[in-house]
């Protein structure tokens, strides 16, 4: 997927704090079953019989099967790294809760980045702090809402929020301990455990504000953005269990394409839309969802970089540019871009263009090596792309002058820049500083994409009026190994001989 900014200071998939923390103090609840329901205007008042009926004759339903997750380990390590980053400090990391997607309506749930990367938890209205314990480490602890026991109150079987009955399974808190190797607590006594004369840091976005919740809290609102940088950088560098996940994520990836192709015959029936959903399918029943919402752009959509409106024809002799990529279960998501002929074949114009930008992708993915600049990628596939335009006659100046940072013409036909950090997010580490990520170096362990395009736009009068209406983007997801870059994406057909071939099975 194309970042358009280069470099954002938000995690754009972070969940309303806010709203998380209001909602564990004002209904409070849990195992206890004292909570107030969250009930809707058409629902029936219960009777004092039903009321009484209902919270007896339930069996046992505690999960004692539960082993240590994988990622618990890692979690562990990746806590303790941010505690030696912050001595004496307490850290509040929230994971959000669910959003209004319209009245009642909640948009699915998905937690905060920062908070599954130090926990493996996907649990909605939970805090994780990390309590400074008088040495020189923290001891973690996870507050969050775990299901309401039945043999109290109505939340299990009247909340609509999150009710067992009604929303599903919450776990309790013996379970996520075992789970995830933590201490946990209701979230109803997280009000108290932030009281007192303790600095305190919140990973909190703009967004964001759990003020009601840090009532004698002393915390400075300038070290909150220390903290969203220091957990960005610290997720720059990707262990080997993250690893794991992004090959599952890509490979997964893959697959959603192929299915694609197999269903060209109703792709052309019923255009982008069944592009997305085809790919959307394949990500729920193997991840979790999308990473990000699918760009299924067949014509001149293409030329937009994030068409996400996906409600278009696709019509043979033009190409579709598919920005996808399925987000696995433990939440990482690839991001892979195929721009492909409807019919299976490209014309000589399009071969010569997707040519161009394969060239431009390869120079920028042999320019990753360990220590070379983040931007060197972008630089040398630039250095290609502006050559080919000038080659084309397409370029009002020089090419030597189009590369001039004073000038950059060329970017009228490639707007956006080549790479973006991957991960857990799809622009991931977002909160790092610029001199960090955008004007630092490449580690091995880092992944990032690859992902030069050209772009004519149907109204561009400077070139010529066959090129117009036509994008094209490759994208595929590179490792920097030690010993120079693996690209994890490998497997997908990039040349125009096995696409062709490719569509053709």
């Amino acid at each position: 997927m194309t970042d358009t900014t280069a470099h954002t200071t938000a995690n754009a998939t972070a969940a309303s704090t806010s709203a998380s923390a209001d909602a564990a103090v004002e209904t409070g609840g849990g195992e206890a079953g004292n909570a107030v329901p969250k009930t809707a205007s058409h629902d029936n008042e219960p009777s004092p019989k039903l009321r009484a009926f209902m919270n007896s004759g339930w069996a046992d339903s505690e999960r004692h099967d539960l082993a240590v997750a994988d990622v618990a380990d890692w979690a562990a390590k990746r806590r303790d790294a941010l505690s030696q980053a912050f001595p004496g400090e307490r850290l509040v990391i929230p994971a959000g809760t669910y959003k209004v997607r319209s009245n009642d309506t909640d948009y699915v749930f998905r937690p905060h980045t920062d908070y599954v990367w130090l926990t493996g938890n996907q649990t909605s209205d939970a805090v994780l702090v990390l309590e400074p314990n008088g040495t020189t480490g923290h001891d973690p602890v996870l507050y969050f809402r775990p299901r309401a026991d039945r043999s109290q109150g109505e939340e299990f079987w009247r909340d609509r929020m999150y009710g067992e009955l009604w929303a599903g399974r919450r776990p309790s808190l013996t379970e996520t301990a075992k789970e995830f190797g933590i201490e946990t607590r209701h979230v109803d006594q997280l009000a108290d455990a932030l009281k007192g004369d303790v600095p305190t840091r919140v990973r909190r976005d703009e967004d964001q504000s759990i003020a009601s919740l840090l009532t004698g809290a002393r915390i400075d609102d300038l070290k909150d953005n220390e903290l969203a940088a220091a957990l960005s950088e610290l997720r720059l560098v990707k262990d080997a269990y993250e690893l794991e996940q992004l090959r599952d994520a890509v490979a997964i990836t893959h697959r959603g394409f192929s299915d694609v192709l197999a269903e060209m015959d109703q792709v052309r029936k019923y255009g982008e839309r069944w592009i997305e959903g085809t790919f959307w399918r394949r990500a729920r029943a193997e991840g979790n969802d999308v990473g990000y919402t699918s760009i299924a752009a067949a014509g001149p959509h293409a030329t937009t970089l994030h068409w996400i409106e996906n409600d278009g024809t696709v019509d043979d002799g033009t190409l579709m540019l598919l920005d996808m990529g399925v987000e696995n279960r433990q939440l990482y998501t690839a991001d892979i871009t195929r721009t492909l002929p409807v019919n299976g074949e490209f014309t000589p114009r399009q071969r010569d263009l997707y040519q161009l930008v394969l060239d431009a992708q390869n120079a920028g993915i042999a320019a990753l090596k360990p220590g070379a600049a983040f931007r060197a990628g972008h630089e040398a596939a630039m250095e290609v792309i502006v050559h080919g335009l000038d080659a084309m006659e397409l370029l009002p100046v020089s090419a030597e002058e189009a590369l001039d940072p004073e000038s950059r013409l060329y970017q009228r036909y490639t707007l956006h820049g080549v790479s973006h950090m991957l991960g857990l997010d799809v622009h991931d580490c977002a909160s790092a500083r610029n001199e960090t990520y955008r004007q630092g170096t490449v580690q091995p362990g880092y992944v990032l994409t690859v992902e030069p395009g050209l772009y004519f736009q149907s109204d561009d009068l400077t070139v010529p009026e066959d090129l117009r209406g036509i994008g094209i983007r490759i994208e595929d997801d590179i490792l920097i190994t030690e010993a120079g870059p693996e690209n994890l994406s490998e497997a997908m057909p990039r040349t125009i001989e096995d696409i062709q071939t490719w569509m053709a099975s």
